[in-house]
């Protein structure tokens, strides 16, 4: 299903498509992103875009509040001002190994997050190893009969996702630089 976000109902079907388990494509913080309930719906992402086991997903959460649940490490105070927004940061999860966790300034995620009360993914819109798609018509042509539900804000120039960064780790570790840079003082030694 297509909808434009201009339409009033937009919000109201992706809470309900989310909320029951669906995969949905919904403009984000700075690309289009294919987001779905954390878990629950990992293996379906992962068959959508080609993806093997081995890459994990970026999580959403609504703020730092949730990461008790999720990790028994603390968001470093050096870096309190960048969330929300485009930082994501790699936490040792309570289940064992990594957890990749970010909090949207999207007002729109934000919501979703608050109605759902559960982590999302969050992953771009393409097929592993290939460019992130940002013109609506390429992704209802490539995704539409794949997902749930897509939510149109028409094209989105392509923007850089958002800056990967390791905190398990001292001094921390850039995995990916996106939108957001960082002071060169995060990665060395104090």
């Amino acid at each position: 299903m297509l909808i434009n976000t201009g339409d009033k109902k937009s919000f109201f079907r992706l809470v309900d498509t989310v909320r029951n388990g669906g995969v949905a494509i919904i403009p984000c913080d700075t690309i289009y992103g294919i987001v779905g309930i954390a878990p629950d719906t990992e293996q379906r992402i992962r068959t959508i875009k080609g993806r093997g086991e081995d890459s994990p997903f970026v999580r959403l959460i609504q703020s730092a509040d949730w990461l008790p649940g999720i990790t028994n490490q603390k968001l470093p105070a050096a870096l309190q001002a960048y969330w929300p927004g485009p930082l994501t940061l790699i936490f040792t999860s309570r289940e064992g190994g990594n957890v990749a966790l970010r909090v949207p300034k999207d007002n729109q995620l934000q919501r979703l997050l608050k109605e759902i009360g559960r982590p999302l993914f969050s992953t771009s819109v393409n097929r592993s190893q290939e460019e992130a798609l940002w013109r609506i018509k390429d992704i209802i042509k490539q995704f539409e009969h794949k997902v749930d539900l897509i939510i149109s804000a028409g094209d989105i120039k392509a923007g850089k996702p958002s800056t990967i960064l390791d905190i398990t780790l001292r001094p921390f570790r850039m995995l990916r630089q996106g939108v957001l840079e960082l002071p060169d003082s995060y990665f060395s030694e104090k």
